[in-house]
């Protein structure tokens, strides 16, 4: 009954889940593997690009896709899911080795990108690279 109840409590459906959640998350499954000593900032920054070559093999030869993916099959979206939540799992992890509060540093990036691309009269402005 324990067993099944814990198994529940993962498979909920959260809202609005943090990045501070997320992260301790990630740490107490590296911690009661005995996974730590692996998580060098090299290794998940290698294991990062890794899984962002997989997102990409997802896309490789869909050509354009439209917003909401609506010719796409629920395994295909499934796989999706999977790729998008490696690639968050290990940034959030990354950041955390390297002592990053990923939130808040996203927070003020994101405010200098709109001091860096005020609001323009331009319909057709070019389109952002964020960097």
């Amino acid at each position: 009954e324990m067993e099944r109840s814990h198994a529940h409590e993962f498979s909920t459906k959260a809202k609005d889940v943090s990045l501070q959640e997320l992260r301790d998350r990630l740490a107490e499954f590296a911690r009661v593997r005995g996974w730590e000593q692996y998580h060098s900032p090299r290794n998940l920054l290698l294991a990062l690009v890794r899984e962002v070559g997989e997102l990409s093999e997802i896309f490789q030869w869909k050509g354009e896709v439209a917003r909401g993916l609506p010719n796409w099959s629920s395994d295909d979206k499934e796989h999706l899911e999977d790729e998008l939540s490696d690639v968050l799992l290990y940034l959030i992890q990354l950041a955390d080795v390297c002592g990053i509060d990923l939130g808040q540093a996203a927070l003020t990036k994101i405010i200098k990108n709109a001091q860096k691309y005020p609001v323009s009269t331009q319909t057709n402005a070019s389109s952002p690279t964020y960097n």
